[in-house]
């Protein structure tokens, strides 16, 4: 017989090991290293290319946005860059579960173009878990089959009703449908507007914020016109605005309600009130861009003009603003840096929600997308406004925040209000998009 001598300790220790690689061994949803394991597209094991957590595997994000030449660049360029800001800081806290995020390999320009867009999409759709940005509404909807088909979360740069019924898009803030319900009540109420126009783009952009100018206009007893326009070639003449002008002036509505891209909106307006309009106009928040504080029409604008937006400007008090402004640097201020940091709120969430599920595939990150209620905005929105179960009538956030040009301002945006949302938003029942009813 041989005698063994009992170190109590030491068994004590084993015991503990042999337990812990036993539970590994046999969850079936993690490794030895701590990574929760999945076969996805856009998930590795290998860090990101450039990872700054030592050891962390990658969750790869995609990006198609306007970035040179389309009528949006004002907006994608800076929104691009706050994204990739937003999920740096995510990574320097120590990422999420195991993993870095990477947002900066698979950036494709769309040229705000729908052909060009469908072409992006195939080619990195293979490599990407999510879309982090997909900016337009009639590009994004060039691909939304292939979303629905592929399984494919996407974060959206515009704001159509139309996202409300779609469990792929995952979106913040109100719709312009509500923008517009919200700026017609705001002129009935303090501007006397007993007539509207709604002068607009073709499409779920211009479409969905003139139906909500229609059903506000209804709602309050006032007269409606509609006057659809073409989009402006950008770097020439916006003559395709001439029509508008004319519309303008020869009806006189006391309010128009513009969606277009920011340099069409400062035409209308100039235009319109050097031939002698007097009346207001109310812009969604993509008419806005702070460059418009160079523009000819700044004065008119300045008289004339009030923004509907979903969210207050880059300047605000808030712990995400603040976040925003230290995690971009150095910047001229510009909303649009808002606009890219508070979208990716939402995307974090569900990546968080997927792995808490063990469940980081396509269809768990889907799967927590339907399952979130609240978001943590940091302050930029209630929490509320992240709501992305339940139906698109209950989870539909109303508020908007209306401001107005002051080149006094960092971003050329005045607050006029906090919050809130009218009373045809608050009554209307969102049943279908917008643009699809009446």
């Amino acid at each position: 017989m041989v005698s063994v001598r009992c170190d109590l300790p030491r068994v004590k220790a084993l015991l503990a090991s042999a337990v812990l690689l036993a539970t590994l061994g046999t969850a079936g949803c993690g490794d030895s290293d701590g990574l929760l394991a999945s076969s996805a597209p856009g998930v590795t094991r290998e860090p990101c290319p450039h990872a700054v957590n030592e050891g962390h595997g990658c969750i790869y994000l995609g990006t198609l946005s306007d970035l040179s030449d389309g009528p949006f660049k004002a907006l994608g360029v800076p929104v691009t860059r706050a994204q990739r800001a937003f999920w740096d800081r995510v990574n320097r806290q120590g990422g999420i579960a195991g993993y870095d995020i990477d947002v900066v390999t698979y950036v494709r320009d769309n040229h705000y173009d729908p052909r060009v867009q469908a072409r992006a999409y195939n080619e990195i759709k293979g490599k990407v878990l999510a879309l982090a940005q997909t900016l337009g509404s009639p590009v994004t909807d060039a691909i939304l089959g292939s979303l629905r088909a592929d399984a494919m979360v996407a974060l959206p740069v515009s704001w159509t009703s139309k996202w409300e019924f779609e469990d792929n898009i995952l979106e913040s803030g109100a719709s312009y449908c509500f923008e517009a319900m919200n700026g017609v009540d705001y002129g009935a109420d303090h501007l006397r507007a007993k007539s509207v126009m709604a002068v607009h783009y073709a499409g779920d952009y211009g479409d969905d914020a003139a139906a909500g100018a229609r059903i506000a206009a209804a709602a309050r007893g006032l007269s409606f016109t509609d006057v659809p326009t073409a989009q402006g070639q950008p770097g020439k003449s916006s003559a395709e605005q001439e029509e508008a002008v004319r519309a303008i002036l020869g009806k006189k509505p006391d309010l128009v309600v513009l969606t277009t891209s920011p340099v069409d909106a400062a035409t209308i307006i100039g235009k319109t009130v050097r031939g002698g309009y007097t009346g207001h106009f109310i812009g969604d928040n993509p008419t806005w861009s702070k460059g418009l504080l160079q523009s000819p029409a700044i004065d008119a604008m300045k008289e004339r003009y009030i923004q509907v937006a979903p969210w207050k400007p880059f300047a605000t008090d808030s712990p995400g603003h603040a976040a925003m402004r230290q995690a971009v640097g150095r910047v001229e201020p510009d909303d649009a840096y808002t606009t890219g940091w508070v979208l990716s709120y939402p995307l974090k969430a569900a990546l968080q929600r997927a792995i808490e599920d063990k469940d980081l595939s396509r269809e768990g990150l889907l799967k927590a997308v339907r399952s979130i209620r609240f978001v943590d905005y940091e302050g930029i929105l209630p929490a509320e406004a992240g709501n992305s179960s339940g139906s698109p009538n209950s989870s539909a956030f109303r508020q908007t925040v209306l401001g107005r040009p002051d080149q006094h301002e960092f971003t050329g945006i005045k607050v006029m209000t906090d919050f809130a949302a009218g009373p045809t938003a608050r009554s209307y029942q969102l049943n279908a998009p917008c643009y699809t009813t009446g």
